[in-house]
C-alpha cells in the first residue's frame, strides 16, 4: 500500500521588519565613516583650525579697534566662532566624503544589501556630530584659554553648543545633496570653500549687523547664520534671547525638511 505525503509550499514568508531597522543601519555606517576618520583625519583637523586660526587672528588684529579691547572683543566674537566651527566642519567633509563613496563603487555595494536608502547618507551625518562635538570642545578649550568666559551658565553654553551642532547637523544635508549630484569629490570642496565666504562670512561674526555696509547688512540680516550666531551670543553672554532661537530652530528645521528628501531622492536615482 503506498502513501502519499502531501506536497509541502515552497512559499517563504517574508522575514518581519524590525523596527528602526534604518537607524541601526545608519549607526553601524556611521561608525564605518569614523574608522575612515582615524586614518584620514585632515578634513577634521582643518574643521577645527581654521575656526580656531579666525577667532586667534580676529581677536588680537581687531579686538582693540572694534570693541576697544580684546577681552571685550573675545566675548563678542567665540559663540560665531562657535558656529563656525561646527558648520565647516560639516560644510568641508560630509558631502565630499558620500562623493567618493559613489565614485569609487561603495555605494553600489550598499544598494547590494538590504537597508534603508537613507543609511548611508544618515551614517555618514551621524558620524559628523562627532566631529562637531571635537570641534566645539577644542574650541571651548581655546576660549577659556585666550580668556573667554560663559555668563550664562552651563545651561547657557550646553544650549549654544547644541544649537551650533544641531545647525551643523541640518546644513550638513545641503552639502549631502550637492556631494550626490556633483561628479567629483574635489568639486565638492570648491562649492564648500566658495559658498563658506557669504554664508559664514557675511554675518553677524566679525561685528554687529548695525555697523555693517547697506548691501551686506541686508545680506546678513537675511542670512540663517546670523540668527544662530545671534542666538548663541545671548545664550553664552547671559542676554535676552529674543526670537533667535526660534528663528534658528525654524531654519534648521527648513534646511533639513527641504535637503534632505532632495539628496535622498537624488541618492536612490544614481543607479
Amino acid at each position: 500500500m503506498t502513501t502519499t505525503t502531501p506536497a509541502l509550499s515552497t512559499a517563504v514568508a517574508p522575514p518581519p521588519a524590525r523596527p528602526m531597522a534604518w537607524l541601526r543601519h545608519s549607526l553601524v555606517l556611521a561608525g564605518r565613516s569614523l574608522a575612515k576618520t582615524t586614518r584620514n583625519p585632515g578634513p577634521v583637523i582643518n574643521g577645527v583650525v581654521t575656526p580656531a586660526l579666525f577667532m586667534v587672528l580676529f581677536v588680537y588684529l581687531f579686538g582693540g579697534s572694534v570693541a576697544g579691547s580684546t577681552a571685550t572683543y573675545l566675548q563678542y566674537l567665540f559663540p560665531g566662532i562657535l558656529v563656525m566651527g561646527a558648520g565647516l566642519a560639516g560644510m568641508v567633509s560630509t558631502g565630499s566624503a558620500i562623493n567618493l563613496d559613489l565614485k569609487n563603487g561603495v555605494t553600489d555595494r550598499f544598494r547590494s544589501l538590504p537597508i534603508s536608502r537613507l543609511a548611508p547618507l544618515l551614517g555618514s551625518v551621524l558620524a559628523d556630530i562627532v566631529r562637531y562635538l571635537l570641534a566645539v570642545a577644542v574650541l571651548f578649550a581655546l576660549g577659556a584659554l585666550l580668556g573667554f568666559r560663559v555668563h550664562g551658565g552651563l545651561a547657557g553654553a550646553l544650549a549654544a553648543a547644541g544649537l551650533a551642532i544641531l545647525f551643523g547637523f541640518c546644513l550638513s544635508w545641503v552639502t549631502v545633496f550637492v556631494g550626490v549630484l556633483v561628479r567629483s569629490a574635489e568639486t565638492v570642496l570648491a562649492i564648500s570653500f566658495i559658498s563658506f565666504l557669504p554664508v559664514q562670512l557675511g554675518t553677524s561674526l566679525a561685528a554687529p549687523v548695525e555697523t555693517l555696509p547697506g548691501w551686506l547688512r541686508s545680506w546678513a540680516e537675511i542670512n540663517p547664520v546670523t540668527h544662530v550666531m545671534d542666538a548663541c551670543r545671548a545664550l553664552l553672554n547671559g542676554a535676552p534671547v529674543g526670537d533667535t532661537v526660534t528663528t534658528t530652530l525654524v531654519w534648521c528645521a527648513a534646511l533639513f525638511l527641504v535637503f534632505c528628501p532632495l539628496a535622498v531622492r537624488a541618492y536612490s536615482r544614481q543607479q
